[in-house]
């Protein structure tokens, strides 16, 4: 099997994040667990603000500290990055937390009475007997709470590419929206590879330390040392040669936006500017790190930068709504529209073909009728938009059990019989391979969604470039080069669909 040309990126990338959060847990746990033993107040709140923190998920732990980062630079009117690194490296270091104070905590109670009277007995001074005598027997128990830690945080790491930290999450995601399953599980070893060698890395010098030998303790830490080197000379091996700055196009979680990126990536590439892409972005993380120059080129929807970016909640005209985004973008975030594409990818409701026949339904209205006894499947965020609450307040939908799924998955659900509606995209692959009908929004409560090529603040150098894309591709050859990339059997590769629709289009022309 061939490796994933983006995975020497990604794991270097997973490892520093993950190294430096467990290293900056440890210098934050570390005068906490000294000065706990006389405190117990302080020990009470430092372990109940640890523990509570374990209970909110990693995923939902990110996500939160964008708006608290986001918060604290209006606050101060300092600029706070408060997407990709930052908010990964506080998350993650709080993850890692719990761990590191219970074993500190931990190993110092397991030294016992005895030995501290013996010491004070010798003449011992407090420091002389921490240093000397609790630590050295506390070692092991420490020793295990920081095993513990790392191998939760790199664990958890794969879960920052939800807020535009690479790792071995984009791997997982990307892999998993396009039933690539040798990707996905090329992300999965990756990151079980590194908790499994840096917990034996650990292992060997919490043996050396219980055992009080030397050997097993350099073992373990030549063996994390190792690692490092080898992980990094890949990276330093396989990274481009070139020095410029790479134009960073940032992609939200579907097959379509991988597919346009390649597309621009190549087209990138052949004029000599190195490119990166950043995949998994969710939908509002990818325009606000576009806005904040995390990203130099963003794939984006009007109907989408109307709702999210400008807080529209009525509806307008197409053209409307265009020229607004086209005014207000650059006048709010220094966003620039550097291109249409030429076709729209509209949120819509979808059926098998035959349940809409049998049931009479046609239009969304006609399918308000007998919602209530059909099963929908949605995206991940579909039910937070302002687009569903549109759509419950137009045709009074209520289903009899509404579940969420990757894109790929809710197609799937719908296939299998899980689910009967599903909310589509008009530019789906999946309408291009099966049977599925489209239902007509036939009181117009869903925006146009546009698709739309966008530039960061700064990088007005790269619209001329893109702009060659505006009107080139219709939905029609969007919607068989997502199928071609999201089809079941004889899957093509993102960039294999892009060059597809590349000849399509001219772009050799």
């Amino acid at each position: 099997m061939m490796l994933d040309p983006q995975l020497p990126q990604a794991l270097a990338a997973h490892l520093a994040i993950s190294g430096a959060a467990v290293a900056l847990a440890v210098l934050v746990a570390a005068p906490l667990v000294l000065l706990m033993p006389a405190r117990p107040l302080l020990r009470r709140a430092v372990m109940g603000f640890a523990s509570t923190v374990q209970t909110i998920p990693a995923l939902a732990l990110l996500a939160l500290f964008y708006p608290l980062l986001l918060g604290l630079g209006r606050l101060t009117g300092i600029s706070v990055p408060a997407l990709g690194l930052a908010p990964s490296l506080l998350a993650l270091t709080l993850y890692a937390l719990l761990p590191l104070l219970r074993g500190g905590a931990g190993g110092l109670a397991s030294v016992p009475d005895g030995v501290r009277d013996a010491a004070r007995a010798i003449g011992m001074t407090a420091r002389q007997r921490l240093v000397h005598v609790e630590l050295s027997l506390a070692a092991p128990v420490v020793m295990g709470g920081l095993r513990t830690a790392a191998v939760w945080t790199i664990g958890a790491a794969t879960l920052s590419t939800m807020v535009g930290q690479p790792s071995l999450g984009d791997l997982i995601f990307a892999g998993l929206q396009l039933q690539d399953w040798p990707q996905v599980l090329t992300g999965c070893v990756a990151a079980a590879g590194l908790a499994l060698v840096v917990d034996a890395g650990l292992g060997l010098a919490q043996r050396g330390l219980a055992e009080r030998r030397r050997g097993p303790a350099l073992a373990g830490l030549a063996l994390i040392a190792l690692l490092v080197a080898g992980v990094a000379g890949w990276w330093w091996q396989a990274r481009s040669d070139s020095t410029a700055r790479p134009v960073v196009i940032g992609v939200k979680t579907f097959s379509e936006q991988f597919i346009l990126a390649e597309l621009i990536a190549a087209r990138l590439r052949a004029a000599g500017h190195p490119v990166e892409i950043r995949r998994g972005l969710g939908s509002g993380i990818a325009y606000q790190s576009l806005k904040a120059g995390g990203t130099d080129i963003g794939i984006d929807y009007s109907g989408t930068l109307w709702t999210q970016a400008l807080g529209q909640t009525a509806m307008a005209p197409r053209a409307d709504m265009l020229a607004t985004l086209a005014r207000e973008l650059p006048a709010r975030d220094g966003v620039r529209i550097a291109a249409r594409l030429g076709f729209e990818n509209a949120y819509a409701l979808a059926m098998r073909r035959a349940d809409a026949e049998r049931l009479g339904v046609k239009r969304i209205s006609d399918l308000a009728r007998v919602s209530a006894r059909l099963k929908l499947a949605t995206d991940l965020e579909f039910q937070s938009r302002a687009e569903w609450t549109a759509l419950r307040r137009a045709y009074g939908l209520r289903f009899a059990r509404i579940n969420s799924y990757t894109p790929v998955l809710m197609v799937a659900a719908l296939r299998d019989g899980t689910a009967d509606v599903i909310t589509a995209y008009s530019s789906d692959g999946a309408l291009a391979g099966d049977d599925l009908v489209l239902l007509a929004d036939d009181r117009a409560a869903l925006p146009a969604y546009d698709a739309l090529l966008l530039v960061a603040p700064g990088r007005d150098d790269l619209l001329a470039a893109l702009a060659r894309y505006e009107g080139r591709i219709d939905v029609a050859a969007m919607r068989e080069a997502n199928w071609q990339a999201d089809r079941p059997d004889n899957k093509r590769t993102p960039a294999e669909a892009a060059r597809w629709l590349a000849a399509k289009i001219g772009e050799d022309e």
